[in-house]
Formats: structure tokens, C-alpha cells, sequence
């Protein structure tokens, strides 16, 4: 591995730095009229598909961002401003149609020239949407005085609503900023707390309130048995009493018979 990476380059002894062509000289030794056909031909180029496009003769959709080996070539008798306009060739992965794009300075775009077609883009509906909005507004307040009276009092009473609704944000930020987080977690502490001990309170509460309630059953329980106990041994006195009285009605009775 360390025998390929040679860090130290050899110059021999006759070395001259001086007599190396730049890249300007070496570009001013091509005949222009090579140079004139190279530009024609264009310049390869590495480049991402800047849109999402269809190739019109196999159907093959490629998608944004897609890497292709491009030729650029410069748009001749063609600009923008000044600015000019560059046309790019690239084949289709499918089938290897020619396709082909031009840039849009006008508006900071890509347009597709031939072989395939742009896919919809729902944004770009909305932004001609709005610079036609705009534009059509322009011409009312143009031909109509009240009306672009109403248009601007309408646009600073959004304005309004937009700055109060900045300074109540503003606000709500401040207050957010005053707030001091150890105290909050002193007082969520505090709560966590208070929360546990009155947690505590319902526990023996609850614990206290089930005693008397089993000391209640238990006393319930031994009055009903004393009554049970009670009623028993009134009946038991009751018998004995009514035994005692017939023997002593017997008795008589023989008395009676024997005096007799």
C-alpha cells in the first residue's frame, strides 16, 4: 500500500516551470473555428434532472433529481436580458430517445424542448394562479380609483392583524423567557408531594373507616347472639314453668279425690 502513494514527485534536472502553457494560451492555440464547432457540439456535463419529465416515445417517467451523463451547448441568436440561454441533450434510460430542455431565466426555470413532456406540478398552477391574481388586480386599481382605495385598506388592515398577532407572540415569548425553571420544578415537587401525602390520608382513612366498620359487624354479631341466648333461656323458663304448675294442679286434684 505504501509503494503507490507517492507523495514526493520527481523533476529532473533540466526542469523549467516557465515554459509550461497555461490553459488560456493553450485555449488561444485552437483555431477559433474549432473552437466555434466545440461550442456547437457542446460541453459534457454530470447533471440531475431538475423536474420530474416523460419520455414521449417509450412513456418512461423520470423522476426529479435523476443523475445523467448531459451535453450542454450554448442557444444561439437566443437570450434573455443579456442572460443566456443554455440547451441541454441527455438519452432516455429506457429506450435512448434524444431529449432535450432549455433554461428559463425569465423565470428561473427549466423548460422541456423536445422528446418528453413535464410532469404536473400542482405549484406551479398555483404561482401563475397568483401572478395572474396580481396582475388582473393591477389593472382594476389602474382603471379604478375606489377600488384600489379598498385594496389598500384592506392591506393594512391584514398588516394590523399580522403585527398584533407578531406582538402577542412576541409576548407569550417573553413571559416564556421570564419563567425560572428551578422554581417550576420546586413547585411541581411541592404538588408531587402534597399529591402523596393526601394520598397517604385517603389510605388510613379508608383503613380506619374499614375497622370501625368489622367492629361494628363484630358487636351486631355478639348482640345478636346475647338476644339469641336470651330468648332461649326465656323459653326454657317458660317450659319448666308450666311443668312445675300442671304437676302441682295434679297434686291437688289427687288431694281432693283422696279426701273425698
Amino acid at each position: 500500500m505504501a509503494e503507490r502513494k507517492v507523495l514526493v514527485k520527481y523533476y529532473p534536472p533540466d526542469f523549467d516551470p516557465d515554459k509550461l502553457y497555461k490553459a488560456k494560451k493553450l485555449r488561444d492555440m485552437v483555431p477559433k473555428k474549432e473552437q466555434s464547432e466545440g461550442k456547437k457540439k457542446g460541453v459534457s456535463v454530470r447533471m440531475m434532472l431538475p423536474m420530474s419529465v416523460r419520455c414521449k416515445t417509450c412513456g418512461e417517467f423520470m423522476k426529479i433529481g435523476t443523475k445523467f451523463n448531459m451535453r450542454k451547448a450554448t442557444v444561439e441568436d437566443e437570450d434573455y436580458l443579456g442572460i443566456a440561454i443554455y440547451r441541454f441533450h441527455w438519452k432516455c434510460k429506457r429506450c435512448s430517445g434524444e431529449l432535450t430542455m432549455k433554461t428559463d431565466p425569465k423565470n428561473s426555470d427549466y423548460v422541456c424542448e423536445f422528446g418528453a413532456t413535464r410532469n404536473y406540478e400542482p405549484w406551479r398552477d398555483q404561482r401563475c394562479a397568483e401572478t395572474a391574481k396580481a396582475a388582473v388586480r393591477k389593472l382594476e386599481e389602474q382603471n379604478d380609483i375606489l377600488k384600489s382605495l379598498e385594496n389598500k385598506t384592506y392591506d393594512s388592515k391584514r398588516e394590523m392583524e399580522i403585527l398584533d398577532n407578531l406582538e402577542e407572540v412576541r409576548h407569550l415569548n417573553k413571559r416564556h423567557a421570564n419563567v425560572n425553571h428551578e422554581d417550576m420544578i420546586e413547585a411541581s415537587r411541592k404538588q408531587y408531594m402534597q399529591s402523596l401525602q393526601e394520598d397517604v390520608l385517603q389510605k388510613d382513612a379508608k383503613e380506619q373507616f374499614s375497622k370501625l366498620r368489622r367492629k361494628r359487624e363484630e358487636m351486631m354479631e355478639q348482640d345478636a347472639i346475647f338476644e339469641r341466648k336470651e330468648e332461649d333461656d326465656e323459653k326454657k323458663c317458660n317450659q319448666w314453668c308450666s311443668q312445675t304448675q300442671s304437676k302441682v294442679l295434679a297434686g291437688q286434684y289427687l288431694k281432693d279425690l283422696l279426701c273425698s
